[in-house]
C-alpha cells in the first residue's frame, strides 16, 4: 500500500483528472461522454484492459457520466497496480 503524500504527488505529476479519496483509500475519475452508448463502450473498455491486468474497479454509470474507482482491496488501498490500471485507462 502506498502512502497518501505519494499517491497525491504521483497524481499531481500525471494523473490530474483522478482523485485520491483519503477517507476511502482509493482513487476516482468521473469520465463525461456524449451519451449512454459512449458510456457502456467505455465501460466496456475498462472491463477488457481490467480483465487482463485482473485488476477490477468499481464502477458507477449514471446515464453518459461513468465514475471509476480504484483500490488494491487486498492491499487495504492504493498501490502501483491501481496506477498502472489507470494509465491505461487515460490512455484511451
Amino acid at each position: 500500500m502506498m502512502e497518501a503524500s505519494h499517491i497525491q504527488t504521483s497524481l499531481d505529476k500525471a494523473h490530474e483528472d483522478w482523485k485520491y479519496m483519503e477517507d476511502a483509500n482509493a482513487l476516482r475519475r468521473t469520465y463525461c461522454l456524449p451519451n449512454f452508448r459512449a458510456a457502456i463502450a467505455f465501460v466496456g473498455f475498462v472491463a477488457e484492459l481490467s480483465e487482463t491486468a485482473d485488476h477490477h474497479p468499481d464502477i458507477d454509470i449514471r446515464y453518459s457520466k461513468v465514475t471509476l474507482t480504484l483500490s488494491t482491496h487486498s492491499a487495504g488501498g492504493v498501490t502501483e497496480k491501481d496506477f498502472d490500471l489507470l494509465a491505461q485507462i487515460d490512455r484511451h
